[in-house]
């Protein structure tokens, strides 16, 4: 009997230690299925619509004091109920006021440990230091539920820009680019609310011929680098890692509040975009890290930290 009851307690205490080890990489591995069967159904979803902006009405007047005021805000809700929900199963659609019927968690941890709340409205993301970015609209944030689950923040800009690969621009805000932006918990409010894990981002850039990215930064080159040594780092930290490419360093932008603020400590003035190309006559891209700009006007030889993501 002794030595059964010494059999149990040393099997009780293996399990003790291994347990939560082994529960925490079942979950890992449920959350990343997820996450790529998540992105692979937007991406599906938004190749669908013909057009990302002009969804509802957002009118603002200045009062005479100067203050400005929203006389009419519906378009998060309107892109939702029609546009996404045409092409993507929904089963419930909330307003502003009402997230938390969604599933939408009033706290979050981001990856650096702090907790956060999410904003109300599309301009409390992105900016240095909580300045709204330039060339979006103040609009109100909606949340809706998916066929499989999922609880997710919807941010909407009604006014955003085409490709601005295609169009011609030399520079590009990413606030000008950016048509939604989507902050998902995978399993409601089953916990543990945390980015990296079991929430995530995922944003929508340019009206036309749009860019769906989900990325998830895991480790950060704030070495400035020139282009073409910038695009070896990331393979030397990690086999499961990646250089950023411009627009997913866009949308860390954008979620700096939700990733967690610390995301672009340490960097230079810049990060550069894994999918620049050195043509002929032309620089590479590199994402500012104080306003969400992209410029090409300085070389290859130019100096700028790299962003890694898992692949």
């Amino acid at each position: 009997m002794a030595e059964i009851l010494l059999s149990l307690t040393i099997i009780g205490v293996v399990a003790a230690i291994t347990l939560p080890a082994l529960t925490g990489n079942i979950n890992e591995r449920t959350w990343n299925t997820q996450r790529k069967a998540l992105y692979a159904r937007f991406t599906q979803a938004i190749a669908l619509m013909p057009a990302l902006n002009g969804y509802g009405k957002f009118t603002q007047e200045t009062d005479s004091d100067g203050s400005i005021s929203t006389i009419e805000d519906t378009a998060a809700e309107t892109f939702v109920t029609n546009g996404l929900a045409k092409v993507l199963k929904i089963n419930n659609i909330c307003d502003s006021e009402h997230l938390a019927d969604c599933g939408i968690s009033s706290k979050i941890t981001t990856m650096y440990g702090s907790v956060t709340s999410l904003p109300l409205k599309l301009d409390g993301l992105g900016g240095y230091d909580g300045h709204e970015m330039s060339g979006i609209k103040p609009t109100k944030a909606a949340a809706f539920e998916t066929a499989n689950g999922e609880s997710i923040a919807v941010y909407y800009n009604p006014v955003c820009l085409g490709n601005w690969k295609i169009d011609g621009r030399l520079r590009s805000y990413v606030g000008h680019d950016l048509c939604a932006n989507f902050i998902f918990d995978l399993n409601g409010n089953k916990g543990p609310n945390t980015v990296g894990k079991d929430i995530g981002i995922m944003s929508v850039f340019y009206s036309s011929d749009s860019s769906v990215v989900m990325p998830i930064p895991l480790i950060r080159s704030p070495k400035g680098l020139p282009f073409e040594e910038s695009k070896k780092v990331c393979k030397t930290l990690g086999d499961n890692l990646r250089q950023a490419t411009l627009d997913e360093v866009g949308s860390i932008f954008v979620n700096q509040p939700v990733v967690g603020k610390q995301v672009f400590d340490g960097y230079l003035d810049g990060i550069w975009g894994g999918d620049s190309l050195v043509e002929k006559g032309k620089n590479p891209y590199h994402i500012n890290r104080w306003w969400g700009l992209r410029y090409n006007s300085y070389g290859a030889d130019s100096s700028y930290g790299t962003m890694c993501i898992q692949r």
